[in-house]
């Protein structure tokens, strides 16, 4: 079934998967390439494998798929459920966002939750397996996310695209039973909080997506009371690390 639901699914399907020596890894063997350091390349798969292949870049990059979201109008520095997340602050080696990538599946005021390839139990771009990890939402690490043209619409938590055809806003929290058409709440976690102004609007969108938009800053505004760095590592937030 095409959604961020299935992308979300496939993604953690593969928590607890480990590459062999020298990089070798199934998911940039499924998308053609060589062994090679393979986040892009997880994101690329698990895409194709959910039925989302049209709506995420077929790249090794991390700054090409960047790129390619922007280009489509589908940038931006807020979160949303299913996104595409994009790593690395302005100055590393490989241009804005180009250091590491992965699926987003939940976000709340001030952290991500993210599924990553090629990443291990302390986030570095250059691990051993697909981990779940959280990260601080606002961070100069946490550079972008890519809007996925879901058909069933995007839960995120851009104030500018509140509105938008497709688009539910909750600017503060949400997670996979947020998307449009969950029959139930799972019973063992809380109901996600929600903002006294969230609004939702659940619509068809389509693959050509909104206009395009400029390119967005280097980080989600509101970040001056918040540490200007967070880089893989020991949590300096004593956050909790959700790594499988």
């Amino acid at each position: 079934m095409v959604s961020a639901r299935a992308m979300i699914n496939r993604a953690e399907h593969w928590i607890g998967y480990r590459e062999g020596a020298g990089n070798a890894n199934r998911f940039s063997a499924e998308v053609g390439r060589p062994a090679e350091s393979w986040c892009a390349d997880f994101v690329s798969a698990v895409a194709r494998e959910s039925g989302n292949a049209a709506y995420f870049p077929d790249t090794a990059s991390c700054a090409v798929g960047r790129d390619w979201f922007r280009r489509h109008g589908r940038l931006s520095v807020y979160p949303a459920v299913g996104a595409q997340v994009f790593f690395g602050a302005d100055g590393n080696p490989w241009g804005p966002g180009g250091e590491h990538t992965g699926v987003v599946t939940a976000y709340t005021a001030t952290t991500i939750t993210v599924v990553a390839g090629n990443t291990n139990a302390d986030g570095s771009p250059q691990g051993d397996g697909v981990y779940r990890r959280t990260y601080r939402r606002r961070s100069d690490y946490v550079e972008s996310y890519g809007y996925p043209a879901y058909p069933e619409g995007l839960v995120c938590a851009d104030p500018a695209w509140r509105g938008r055809p497709g688009i539910t806003y909750f600017g503060q929290q949400a997670d996979i039973r947020d998307l449009p058409g969950t029959p139930s709440r799972t019973t063992d976690l809380p109901a996600p909080a929600r903002p006294a102004d969230a609004q939702a609007a659940e619509a068809t969108t389509t693959a050509d997506g909104p206009p395009a938009q400029p390119t967005p800053p280097t980080a989600e505004p509101g970040t001056t009371d918040l540490p200007a760095t967070d880089l893989p590592g020991p949590r300096r937030d004593t956050s909790p690390d959700h790594t499988a």
